[in-house]
């Protein structure tokens, strides 16, 4: 079975993605008329991005992009740093400022937002060069402190609202508890991305045995976060802004 997953971690991680996409688009009329909806115009840029970054696969000799190698974009890691690592956590904060109720929640996210890309710019100016071929771990996790926060926020409004009834129909739960869930497990393995290096020409990593547990451990994550994704567009109702 581990064999099996991580031979195939990519397909398995394109599969789950292109089928939460997909019912994305198909239910997007349902609800077009609330907040989901930037949400689902969310998840499809991210499937997107991933797909993007697949283009490391032909940075190689003898492949079509093989004019990328020595160059500062051989690696995807100044991609990923972006779209997720900053992009991701500005867009769940200002979704949460957008369907939390409490002014001291939204005024808090507000707060801490403008911090971390304050602090994200500063810092990826700092180190330049390491932008191009490494993850930073300052930046993954305040940004995953922000996303814990933000799904925290929401935990307590339910709490303390009538929405504690029903909350298992509500998308904007599945998200909160998706999102907690995913960062909790991911962010730990940042510490440890230092081993996570390899050529571009010869593919060779450093750490075999850290690349297959790293491959693990995002592969049973993100099938976790999309297939869970794909339920709850299915599953819930559309609730009214």
């Amino acid at each position: 079975m581990e064999t099996f997953l991580l031979q195939n971690y990519f397909s398995l991680t394109h599969i789950v993605e292109v089928i939460s996409v997909l019912a994305a688009v198909f239910l997007f009329k349902s609800y077009k008329n609330t907040a989901v909806k930037f949400f689902l115009y969310f998840l499809i840029f991210t499937v997107f991005c991933d797909f993007l970054g697949g283009y490391t696969h032909y940075v190689a000799n003898g492949k079509f992009l093989e004019c990328l190698i020595g160059t500062r974009v051989e690696k995807n890691h100044w991609l990923f740093t972006l779209s997720w690592d900053i992009g991701a956590v500005v867009f769940f904060s200002c979704y949460y400022k957008k369907i939390l109720k409490y002014k001291i929640f939204k005024k808090t996210i507000h707060l801490f937002l403008y911090g971390f890309i304050i602090f994200s710019m500063t810092y990826i100016c700092l180190n330049w060069d390491e932008f191009f071929s490494q993850f930073f771990v300052p930046i993954v996790i305040f940004g995953a402190l922000i996303i814990l926060m933000c799904a925290i926020f929401y935990f307590v409004e339910v709490l303390q609202s009538d929405k504690i009834l029903i909350f298992y129909k509500s998308v904007n739960f599945y998200i909160s508890f998706v999102i907690f869930v995913w960062w909790l497990i991911v962010t730990p393995v940042t510490f440890y991305d230092v081993y996570f290096y390899y050529e571009v020409i010869s593919h060779i990593n450093n750490d075999m045995n850290y690349l297959i547990l790293r491959n693990e451990i995002f592969l049973l994550a993100n099938i976790f976060m999309y297939l869970t994704y794909t339920f709850a567009l299915i599953w819930c109702r559309p609730e009214k802004n």
